[in-house]
């Protein structure tokens, strides 16, 4: 009778992580649809091409390799197949591989419109084969940075990933836009930001919604369990957590696109919403409803004024704003566990989030110069001018609505 209970359990937390992984897959479809309709049409078909691309590209490299740096063993695939304690280890990769994706889906978005796809598909392999899966393996995997210090000696905690997916996702994003420099035509001669809006605000929308869906298998599954009643009481808690925590951080940046623009900024909603997403990321398990509903209203805010002050005062060009995103906010969802977790303190979630920001910068940003010396980063004026569709993919996203 307790081998039976046992085995039930077994499948039941073997099938809860499969279920929620697809949620996170999911995932991929939302970022693709949010930088489709966030870039201009003449780049829409290559920035889809980078989606799908580099969700493949990390499916294989992280099966390859990563998967195996991250987590310990040292024998190419050990640990992917055969029984594990309580779930299957297959789900438990298939689980981690989704999370590598989303983690490079952040970078697509913060480079579009001037990178090179073949350049950036390069980068995509290293990253999700050693750059995240080393930073992942001093925080989830539990091994020592460069045998100097272990994270967990100074109480470092993330959830879910604010700081160990997004911030990463977007420390590797920063160091490539540093790299690539602003669009053509973005800042005029006194430095004045110019927009460049989106051909696809319905379509950006789409995708947010599926990404605030994604994210529920995202923190949900991170609970790790479901066959018991603790576990279940667990994910129902971070499920409600993670839905309040989105719907703060649109009403805060919606208030705040307001007061601040006089009016009510569609994008600067949507980015609200995932901000409150990645906010409430690091400890969606402890807060009480309201207390994640204020900690995503922050990450609304936060996102509002960050998304201004990389634009307009440091020249940042981030066409889908994902350095603010889950980068900046990503630091405050680090921040904000100690709020309702007592065991956390303040000063190790600022050690994990050094730790994190300065390898995977680094890393990255000596990656983007060797490949800029070696196949170059950016294409030319004039297929810039004309649209990275045609010049990298030979073809058109919305081809009958072009005046030829």
């Amino acid at each position: 009778m307790e081998n039976q209970l046992f085995e039930l359990q077994y499948a039941i937390d073997t099938f809860y992580f499969l279920v929620m992984g697809a949620l996170v897959m999911w995932m991929a479809a939302g970022f693709s649809m949010l930088e489709a309709g966030l870039v201009r049409s003449k780049n829409t078909a290559e920035i889809l091409t980078k989606n799908i691309g580099l969700f493949a590209i990390a499916c294989t490299m992280y099966m390859v390799y990563g998967y195996d740096l991250m987590y310990g063993g040292g024998v190419l695939l050990d640990g992917i197949s055969g029984e594990g304690e309580t779930y299957s280890n297959a789900s438990d990769f298939y689980f981690q591989v989704v999370f590598v994706a989303t983690a490079m889906s952040i970078v697509s978005g913060a480079v579009a419109e001037r990178m090179k796809l073949f350049t950036f598909f390069v980068f995509a392999v290293i990253f999700t084969v050693a750059i995240y899966p080393l930073e992942g393996s001093w925080t989830w995997g539990g091994q020592s940075v460069f045998g100097l210090f272990d994270l967990g000696d100074f109480g470092f905690y993330d959830f879910a990933g604010s700081g160990i997916v997004h911030m990463a996702g977007a420390s590797a994003a920063l160091a490539g836009v540093l790299i690539l420099g602003p669009r053509k035509g973005k800042y005029d001669k006194n430095g004045n930001s110019k927009p460049m809006l989106g051909a696809n605000l319905p379509l950006a929308t789409l995708g947010t919604f599926i990404l605030w869906m994604g994210w529920f298998g995202f923190n949900g599954g991170s609970v790790l369990a479901m066959a018991s009643k603790e576990s279940a009481d667990a994910v129902a808690m971070v499920f409600v957590n993670t839905n309040a925590a989105a719907a703060g951080g649109v009403i805060a940046a919606l208030l705040l696109a307001k007061v601040w623009f006089g009016k009510a900024d569609l994008t600067m909603a949507l980015n609200g919403a995932l901000a409150g997403l990645v906010a409430i990321t690091a400890g969606p398990d402890t807060p009480s409803a309201l207390i994640a509903t204020l900690i995503g209203a922050v990450g609304g805010l936060i996102v509002v004024f960050s998304i201004v002050v990389l634009d307009r005062k440091l020249k940042i060009d981030d066409p889908v704003g994902a350095i603010s995103v889950h980068g900046v906010v990503g630091l405050w969802g680090l921040l904000a566990v100690p709020l309702t977790n007592t065991e956390v303190s303040v000063v190790g979630q600022l050690v994990g989030a050094a730790t994190i920001f300065v390898w995977v910068f680094g890393a990255s940003l000596a990656l983007w110069l060797t490949l800029k010396a070696v196949m170059g980063v950016r294409v030319t004026e004039e297929e810039e001018d004309a649209g990275v569709d045609i010049s990298e993919c030979g073809m058109e996203a919305y081809p009958e609505f072009v005046t030829k």
